[in-house]
């Protein structure tokens, strides 16, 4: 009797235990809200991106964010140790809110965030009416990359995600995602990324991302024209819990409440993660 207690108070406990978020403040390593006009990291480490054009300061979907001309607007990201530089990177989260003037352009690629180069990287990329996230490490363990996509609309707010989960050396199952308004839209194979040292940038490739359809040769090209906002890199891999407070964010935006609803609503939750 005094066993059968035992185990029943040991799954009550499991049962009761709080399920926490993967998300892990202490591997955040850039965060750009563009709050104050320009490309300040806001995370301690330091990561401040330089203005290339005239980006327009405008109202975004949290607090200011930069409008992009499609032409020659951008953000150039310099080097970092926990950014693109060290590694290997077993897990990742890199995220935007973007809305674009011109999904269906077929021209250029419109990059929102890129960093690494041809042999690996990251990007993120809106082109003919879908965006894209997208990694690759074509060298050590020979991940040729994964390009996973959805359909977009002209002129409206999204938050899109890439994740890296839980990689070794070698190509696995599942172990690439994309999300979209906090929504897993793909889960593809993958792997960690060893240091891609190649130049970073926002609303334009600075170097040598690879795409869906291209392998990526060119710097000051691939511009995007619309908004960025709150653009965040973290070497720890979210889930659905992580995500459903910009999801949350998305649906105020898109409903008939006013801005200051979803501005509001973001203060608050950004108090919360803070204060946990």
């Amino acid at each position: 009797m005094t066993k059968f207690v035992s185990i029943l108070t040991i799954l009550l406990v499991l049962i009761t235990l709080p399920t926490f978020a993967a998300r892990d403040e202490a591997t955040v390593r850039a965060i750009w809200t563009f709050d104050n006009g320009d490309a300040t990291d806001s995370s301690e480490h330091a990561v401040n991106g330089t203005l290339a054009g005239e980006p327009e300061v405008v109202d975004g979907i949290v607090g200011k964010a930069l409008k992009f001309d499609g032409v020659d607007d951008g953000v150039k990201l310099p080097d970092s140790n926990g950014l693109n530089t060290g590694g290997p990177f077993m897990n990742r989260t890199i995220a935007a809110f973007f809305k674009c003037t011109d999904v269906g352009i077929t021209e250029t690629k419109q990059t929102i965030f890129e960093e690494g180069g041809r042999t690996r990287g990251f990007v993120i990329n809106v082109h003919d009416g879908k965006v894209y996230v997208g990694a690759w490490n074509r060298a050590e363990y020979q991940w040729a990359g994964a390009w996973p996509s959805a359909d977009v609309e002209s002129d409206r707010w999204y938050h899109v995600a890439l994740v890296l989960r839980d990689t070794i050396n070698a190509v696995q199952d599942n172990k690439f995602e994309m999300w979209l308004d906090g929504e897993m839209i793909a889960s593809e194979p993958g792997g960690q990324l060893f240091a891609h040292g190649d130049d970073t940038g926002i609303a334009h490739t600075n170097a040598n991302a690879v795409f869906h359809d291209d392998d990526g040769g060119g710097t000051n090209i691939h511009y995007f024209g619309g908004i960025i906002d709150e653009v965040i890199v973290y070497n720890s891999a979210f889930d659905a819990a992580d995500f459903k407070e910009y999801a949350d964010i998305i649906q105020a935006a898109t409903s008939v409440e006013p801005q200051d609803k979803f501005t509001t609503t973001w203060g608050k939750l950004k108090s919360k993660r803070i204060s946990q």
